[in-house]
C-alpha cells in the first residue's frame, strides 16, 4: 500500500513538479495549500485544479491568516525592530504553512512531509527547522534531490511536466513576487542586478504621481499592545490589515529596498512593500515611546532584535523565542490607548496620541515649565557629569 505524504502546494512550478515526482516514487500525494493572503477566489479555484490534474489524492485548503496576526503580527509589534534594522519579516508567513500542514499530517495519519523549496535560499532553513521542532516527521525534498542530478532545475521541471502531458504556464513576469497578508516582496531582474527597481515591482504600493491629493487620516486603538479597533470599530486583525495595506498602500506608503544578509551567507535584495504594518508599527510605537520607563524604553529593544533573528534563521519555534515573547508581553500591561496615524504620502507619523498611561508629570512640561528650582538642576547637573568632570581634571584629553 502506497504511503502518504502532505505536500504544501502552491500551484507554482517548483510544487507543481513535485506531484507527479513523489507519485512516481510510490507516494499516494494529498496537497495543502495554506492561504496566508494575497490569493482571490479565483487563484484559489486554479491551484485546487492544478493539483488534482497533476494526480494528487486529495487538494486541502486551510487558512493560515489569524495563525499569522496572533503568532507574528503581535509580538512583531511589541518589539518593534526589524530585521537588520530594515526588513519587515515578511517571509514569516512560511512557519504557518509548515506548521497547519504538520496538522494535516496528523490528521491523516502519516509522518511524511514534503515541500518545494530549492537548495539554495533562505525558506529551505525555515521549514525543515520547523518540522523538527513540532515532531517527529520525515522531510522530503524533491526539488533538492534533482538539483543533485541536474544543474538547470527549472529548465528539467518544465520539461520533466511537459512530457508527462502537463501544461506549464508561459512565465509573463520579470519577477519573482510573493504576496501574502503581511505584504508583498519583489525580486528578480534589475532588482537582483542592483540598478532601479522597474514600474512592475509596484504591487501594493502606488508611486508618487499616483498619490491622493487630500491626506489620510486613521485612528488606531490599542489593549495591551494588540491592535482592536481602526476608527472606534472593532474589527480582526487580519482584516484589519488589509484595510490598512489598501489605505497606506494608496499613498506609497511601506516600501522600501533592501539588501540583507541571508542565513546560507549570500546578499539577497528585495523590493517590499508593507503599508498596513508599517501603519500599525507607527501607531504602536507613537503609544508605546510615551508610555514605558526610560530603561524599559532602551532595553526592549535588545530582545526584539534577538526575536527577529530567531525568526528570520527559522527558528519560529525555538523555545527561547517564548521566553522573549513573555518579557515583550509584559512590557504591554500599559500600552493602552489611540494613536492618530497621517499619511500625506511616502511615510507615515502617529500625529495625536491619547492614553490614561501616558508618563505627564504633573508639575512640568519639557523645556517649558517645571516644579523644581534652579538650584536642584543645576546640582543635579554637577552631579550627573562628575565623573567626567573628575577624568578632565585628573586625565585631560582634550585641549583648547
Amino acid at each position: 500500500m502506497a504511503q502518504t505524504v502532505v505536500l504544501a502546494f502552491s500551484g507554482g512550478l517548483d510544487t507543481s513538479f513535485c506531484v507527479p515526482y513523489l507519485i512516481e516514487k510510490g507516494y499516494e500525494v494529498v496537497t495543502l495549500f495554506v492561504d496566508t493572503g494575497g490569493v482571490d477566489d479565483e487563484e484559489r479555484q486554479y491551484i485546487h485544479d492544478r493539483a488534482m490534474a497533476l494526480g494528487a489524492r486529495e487538494h486541502l485548503t486551510r487558512s493560515g491568516a489569524d495563525a499569522i496576526w496572533d503568532e507574528f503580527v503581535i509580538p512583531f509589534l511589541w518589539g518593534g525592530v526589524m530585521y537588520q534594522d530594515q526588513y519587515p519579516l515578511l517571509c514569516s508567513d512560511r512557519y504557518i504553512i509548515v506548521k497547519r500542514a504538520l496538522e494535516l499530517c496528523r490528521e491523516k495519519g502519516t509522518n511524511l512531509f514534503a515541500h518545494g523549496c530549492t537548495g539554495m535560499g533562505n525558506d529551505q532553513v525555515r521549514f525543515d527547522q520547523t518540522v523538527r521542532s513540532l515532531g517527529e516527521f520525515e522531510i522530503i525534498a524533491p526539488i533538492r534531490e534533482i538539483q543533485m542530478e541536474h544543474t538547470n532545475v527549472r529548465e528539467y521541471e518544465q520539461q520533466y511536466l511537459v512530457d508527462r502531458g502537463f501544461p506549464v504556464q508561459a512565465k509573463t513576469s520579470l519577477y519573482s513576487i510573493n504576496t501574502n497578508l503581511l505584504g508583498v516582496t519583489t525580486s528578480g531582474s534589475e532588482v537582483d542586478l542592483f540598478t532601479t527597481p522597474g514600474p512592475g515591482t509596484y504591487v501594493l504600493c502606488q508611486p508618487r504621481a499616483a498619490w491622493p491629493q487630500e491626506a489620510l487620516e486613521v485612528t488606531l486603538s490599542f489593549e495591551k499592545g494588540v491592535p482592536v479597533r481602526l476608527d472606534g470599530e472593532a474589527i480582526a486583525g487580519p482584516k484589519m490589515l488589509q484595510i490598512l495595506n489598501e489605505r497606506f498602500g494608496a499613498y506609497g506608503v511601506g516600501r522600501g529596498l533592501y539588501c540583507g544578509d541571508t542565513t546560507i551567507g549570500l546578499k539577497g535584495r528585495i523590493v517590499f512593500e508593507c503599508p498596513g504594518l508599517t501603519a500599525l508599527m507607527t501607531a504602536h510605537r507613537s503609544l508605546e515611546e510615551a508610555i514605558l520607563t526610560r530603561y524599559q524604553n532602551q532595553f526592549k529593544p535588545t530582545v526584539a532584535r534577538q526575536w527577529v533573528e530567531l525568526v528570520y534563521r527559522g527558528f519560529f519555534y525555538e523555545p527561547l523565542k517564548r521566553d522573549l515573547e513573555a518579557f515583550l508581553a509584559s512590557s504591554q500591561h500599559f500600552v493602552n490607548g489611540d494613536v492618530v496615524v497621517r499619511t500625506e504620502g511616502g511615510y507615515a507619523q502617529g500625529v495625536a496620541v491619547k492614553s490614561e498611561h501616558i508618563l505627564h508629570a504633573k508639575g512640568a512640561v519639557y523645556a517649558q515649565t517645571a516644579d523644581w528650582g534652579v538650584t536642584e538642576a543645576e546640582g543635579f547637573i554637577k552631579l550627573f557629569g562628575q565623573s567626567s568632570t573628575l577624568s578632565a581634571q585628573v586625565n585631560p584629553l582634550y585641549e583648547l
